[in-house]
């Protein structure tokens, strides 16, 4: 079953279950999923690439509004949105750990042939597609940064 139709199927449970916030972060999520569908070519179900592309723009979002939140004094909103943002965690793939993530960009180093700073485009291109929603984008960049200095 595809990603698309699975948080269609937790959106009616979570309806049933009466439980407002994962139905929000749900609803959230499939606002974004209908909108994405619709503003290109016609689709009839998204990709679950494309899907896990959202759900980790809207995780990271909720991440740093719950920052926000919690520098203003505001506990109650940052625990909403924190609330929202592990329900969006459970449908993204396990992130790596700094070890598997160091592991992945020395592969792809090697794999380059980057041995410079002037190199980091060409790692970056590939480790963003092939690392996309098990890591944030500042963290492959750092660690590319540091393996090529």
């Amino acid at each position: 079953m595809s990603l698309e139709k699975t948080i269609s199927g937790e959106i009616m449970a979570a309806m049933k279950a009466k439980d407002a916030v994962r139905l929000s972060a749900l609803r959230n999520i499939k606002k974004y999923i209908i909108e994405a569908k619709t503003s290109g070519t016609a689709v009839d179900e998204l990709p679950d690439a494309d899907v896990i592309r959202i759900i980790t723009k809207l995780a990271k979002q909720g991440t740093d509004s719950a920052a926000i939140y919690t520098q203003q004094n505001r506990a109650d909103l940052a625990e909403e949105e924190l609330a929202q943002v592990k329900v969006m965690q459970e449908f993204l793939p396990q992130q790596l750990t700094a070890g598997e993530l160091t592991a992945e960009i020395k592969a792809i180093i090697a794999e380059t042939g980057a041995s410079s700073m002037k190199d980091m485009g060409r790692v970056m291109g590939v480790a963003s597609k092939r690392l996309a929603g098990r890591a944030d984008g500042k963290d492959i960049s750092a660690k590319v940064k540091e393996l090529l200095a």
